[in-house]
């Protein structure tokens, strides 16, 4: 799994790329971007091709030391949220592979992961602890809305699944 990271959360990794990577993973490339929610260090991952969210509040400097790991348990527990079965969630943590870090963004991806932060925002205010939000239910909330790429507005659950589906 290839993991593009924003200047943001590349200062915080341990392991980064100077130069771009190729992709390696059967499911694709990432983006991530530390933001500050409630002075808190937060992370966003965006699927660069289905525009699929996932979003983990309260990161620690021992997780940003295994963020690989740590977006690997989110994605396949927001699969297993979706309803996807089990021999399938267990493909696409095969078919992610080890992760790999690198600078090399695309500002399409930016410009969704923003928009995706607005409506964040929204969801985020029935929680007054952001740390006791239920993950897999906020990644569902964040792929159950249409998004645009490029001009072509798509659901990221329903694409993501399709890919899932595929392995």
């Amino acid at each position: 799994m290839l993991l593009h990271c924003t200047k943001k959360l590349t200062a915080k990794l341990p392991d980064i790329s100077s130069s771009p990577l190729g992709e390696k993973s059967l499911l694709g490339s990432w983006h991530g971007h530390l933001v500050q929610i409630a002075r808190r260090q937060c992370v966003l991952f965006c699927h660069d091709e289905t525009r699929y969210m996932l979003f983990v509040p309260g990161v620690k400097k021992p997780h940003f030391e295994d963020l690989g790991r740590v977006h690997r348990d989110l994605f396949l527990m927001s699969l297993a949220a979706q309803g996807v079965p089990d021999a399938k969630i267990m493909r696409a943590g095969m078919a992610l592979g080890p992760a790999a870090f690198d600078g090399a963004t695309d500002r399409s991806v930016l410009a969704s992961m923003n928009v995706a932060l607005g409506d964040l925002d929204a969801y985020l205010l029935e929680y007054p602890n952001l740390l006791e939000i239920d993950l897999a239910a906020t990644a569902v909330y964040l792929n159950d809305r249409p998004v645009s790429v490029r001009g072509i507005w798509h659901w990221p659950a329903k694409k993501m699944l399709a890919m899932v589906a595929k392995l």
